[in-house]
């Protein structure tokens, strides 16, 4: 059975090796002469380190008549600067469960420092200089730092993780934020197991090999559960020869991962090796299959006590719920006041997860809970106050992508309610966020999909892309006078997620020290008096009117003044900096910003118009329009609109939104040539 491979990029695509092994990539305690080199190793001169080689073995073994996946791992960098000095410090996860734990061996480390007279010392990683720490109930983290660190040293570790986690195959990422020259990772898998190996990159490997081979193993033989008494017993061993299937992956000189504008987690996009068990099967054994079904997932959720069973016990809020339902006869405004009551009684902590931490009457109590207490006393009061409500299971952006291919729960850390309206519409809710109007789910939970979790079935998929935009309006009215100064009045809308954005930052700061920030971002602004407007309803846009006076540079009668009254209100700094992008740009949500700007020029100048400009991106992407016209005489009026009507553009796509953008930008940052008549 062996491994399937599976991938992103069918630049992947595995091919048939020789039969002959390839050479190891690097010896521990060998260092070459070339990492001792001044020159630069990567092209980016601004790295603080790069990985030299980093090479990992993992394969199927048996000790003390058990079997075990034992990983070898050596990694050697090169330090170049002080702040790769972190890279130094290096964290090993262990995980456990039950009786039974990863643990770590044979670990071995060096720093290395060649003289100025050529000699080359080492210093060595004492074993006091390693310590655990526990971090979850399931997780505890091996620390260690290779000692007398400093510029242009090289330093250099090996370890062994031995796992009984068949099901926790160690995966391989092949990037990191600092340059890798070489990264590979070899497996050996008997073929009585049987993984789908999946491989998740935007760009192609340069080494996709497998071949097959063979390991011997010594196992204890114990009588199967229910065969009586003794069942379970040893009662001896059996060596085994088993046919296996060898992988070597290798990425060879990768860039610093570089993390950009509009992006989810890292780990979305960086090139690495997964593995899911999915079946094995012994000499003489059935097959058994570990693939599984939503349907068997939601029947296990619903039986935990975190999650269905905590749903159940949720009785307390019946009073509560069904005093709305009267009040509320229409489905929308009813769960809309579920939430309001949910949001008075319960905060979000921060905290994320899909189930909950304890007794949900407890957080009930305490006014205080995880996303999952919130949310599911959320689910739990909509359905006593009689809406169909079923719990919908998501990843945040920054915990990740889902895949639609395997039933996983560890996807997911997040839950939120599905309402099924009348008119087969649906209403997606969120209790964390108090600042958002009913319907519409948290920045953070924008990650393309979610799955629901039904009473009984599969469940199905659902859109997380949301109909509301991010947009922003400005509408400025100016008065030029003929020394250059600059006075009117600005009106700003933010609705959708910008107005969130701006609820967000006025809470933070308050009013006055948002209308600062505002001024201080831009030179010589003077903003006399300002006024806020629908602070009190999130429903509706958040509106700021302010006073604004723009001096003049110089002082003087000119006989021609130049302007720039777009730039100064619009985005003035492309997001998108770099020429190349190897990973979709993701938004999240669709996105308008519009501004109208109206001058009015002094008596005896006239203005000169620029020219109006439309772009378009491909395939329906978006567009932006730019006019200038004079209504009446003396008056100036600019219209600039752009609209981007994907939340997601892809790698592809990122040469012509990064165009468009710099052509936009240009566009407003046009002067306006104002001259004196005759």
């Amino acid at each position: 059975m062996g491994a399937e491979l599976a991938g992103a990029s069918a630049a992947a695509a595995q091919t048939l090796a020789p039969p002959k092994p390839a050479p190891v990539p690097i010896r521990f305690g060998q260092p070459e002469p070339a990492d001792f080199e001044a020159k630069n190793f990567v092209a980016d001169s601004t790295a603080p380190a790069v990985v030299l080689c980093d090479y990992g073995v993992s394969q199927f073994s048996s000790s003390a008549g058990k079997l075990t996946i034992n990983t070898e791992r050596t990694t050697r960098i090169k330090i170049l600067k002080k702040a790769g000095y972190d890279y130094a410090t290096v964290e090993v996860p262990l995980y456990h469960r039950e009786e039974d734990a990863e643990t770590l061996s044979n670990l071995r480390g060096f720093t290395y420092v060649r003289g100025a007279d050529g000699k080359i010392t080492k210093t060595k990683l004492e074993s006091s200089a390693a310590f655990e720490e526990k971090r979850t109930n399931n997780l505890k983290v091996r620390k260690f730092t290779l000692p007398a660190v400093q510029e242009g040293a090289v330093i250099e570790y090996s370890y062994v993780v031995r796992s009984t986690f068949f099901d926790n195959y160690q995966d391989w990422t092949f990037q990191r934020e600092i340059p890798t020259r070489w990264s590979e990772y070899r497996t050996s898998i008997p073929q009585v197991y049987h993984y789908k190996v999946l491989y998740q990159g935007y760009g192609a490997l340069t080494v996709n090999e497998m071949n097959t081979g063979s390991v011997s193993l010594i196992l204890t033989n114990r009588l199967s559960e229910g065969a009586g008494a003794g069942a379970g017993m040893e009662v001896g061993t059996t060596g085994l020869t088993m046919s296996t299937e060898q992988h070597r992956w290798v990425l060879q000189n990768a860039p610093a991962f570089r993390e950009e504008p509009y992006s989810t987690t890292p780990n979305d996009y960086l090139p690495r090796i997964t593995f899911e068990l999915v079946g094995y099967q012994f000499p003489n054994e059935p097959y058994k299959d570990l693939t599984d079904s939503w349907a068997q997932k939601n029947k296990v959720l619903l039986a935990n006590e975190f999650f269905g069973q905590a749903l159940a016990e949720c009785k307390f809020v019946r009073p509560l719920a069904q005093a709305l339902v009267a009040q509320h006869p229409d489905p929308a405004a009813r769960a809309a006041a579920v939430r309001e009551l949910i949001m008075k009684n319960v905060k979000y902590d921060g905290t994320n997860r899909y189930h909950a931490s304890g007794s949900l009457k407890k957080s009930y109590e305490l006014h205080r809970g995880t996303a999952a207490d919130v949310n599911l006393l959320l689910i739990a009061a909509l359905r006593e106050a009689g809406l169909a409500v079923v719990p919908v299971l998501l990843s945040t952006r920054r915990h990740g992508r889902v895949s639609q291919e395997y039933p996983l729960l560890e996807q997911f850390n997040y839950v939120v309610a599905l309402v099924e309206l009348p008119d087969q519409k649906e209403l997606l809710l969120d209790a964390t966020e108090p600042l958002l109007p009913a319907g519409v789910l948290p920045t953070h939970c924008l990650n393309k999909i979610g799955h629901t979790v039904p009473a009984s079935g599969e469940g199905r998929w659902v859109s997380l892309v949301p109909a509301q935009r991010y947009t922003h309006y400005q509408e400025v009215t100016l008065a030029l006078d003929a020394e250059g100064n600059l006075s009117g009045q600005v009106r700003e809308e933010h609705s959708g997620y910008a107005n969130l954005e701006a609820r967000e930052k006025l809470q933070q700061l308050g009013e006055k020290k948002y209308v600062a920030e505002l001024a201080a971002t831009h030179m010589g602004w003077e903003i006399p008096s300002f006024t806020f407007n629908q602070q009190a309803n999130v429903g509706q846009p958040l509106g700021l009117s302010y006073e604004l006076r723009l001096p003049a540079a110089s002082t003087g009668t000119a006989t021609e003044l130049y302007i720039k009254p777009l730039e100064t209100f619009a985005e003035q700094r492309n997001p998108f900096q770099h020429e190349l992008r190897t990973y979709p740009v993701d938004m999240g949500m669709m996105q308008q910003e519009v501004i109208r700007v109206t001058l009015k020029v002094p008596a005896g100048y006239t203005a000169e118009l620029p020219k109006p400009a439309a772009l378009l991106l491909p395939d329906g992407g978006g567009r932006y329009a730019y006019s200038a016209s004079s209504p009446t005489p003396g008056t100036v009026v600019l219209m600039s609109r752009l609209t981007l009507d994907k939340p997601v553009y892809s790698a592809q796509e990122y040469h012509a939104l990064r165009e468009f953008y710099r052509q936009m930008l240009a566009k407003q940052a046009e002067a306006l040539v104002i001259k004196k008549a005759g």
